[in-house]
């Protein structure tokens, strides 16, 4: 069964992070996972040390995983849920976001967990 991850991009609107990432952690996510094929979702934060200097426009990232045979099923059941009873969205969430759709090219490739010292 074809495997997909779905990439969000968020901001909360200034001053309200607290109220954004309660209701991210605690309604949103739970909410996503019961869309056709979301069977795991994990939020990430901007970290403080980067590759190259910023400005970032994203400070928050959440990170869907999906597992089914019609993508579409899936896209179809968020556009209907959004903004409904069904899926909530905080007031305290940024309109600007971003949502994209990826799919692997590859397989997973692991590295080695040992880590030299010098």
């Amino acid at each position: 069964m074809p495997k997909y991850n779905l990439i969000a991009l968020t901001n909360p609107l200034p001053g309200r992070e607290d109220e954004f990432n309660d209701w991210y952690t605690n309604v949103h996510l739970g909410d996503v996972l019961k869309l056709p094929g979301v069977n795991a979702a994990q939020r990430f934060a901007l970290s403080d040390v980067q590759h190259r200097p910023g400005p970032f426009e994203w400070k928050y990232m959440a990170v869907y995983e999906i597992e089914i045979d019609d993508l579409s099923k899936t896209l179809a059941a968020l556009k209907q849920a959004s903004g409904t009873e069904a899926m909530p969205l905080s007031p305290a969430l940024s309109p600007e976001r971003m949502v994209w759709i990826y799919e692997p090219v590859t397989e997973r490739v692991e590295g080695s967990s040992a880590v030299e010292v010098l």
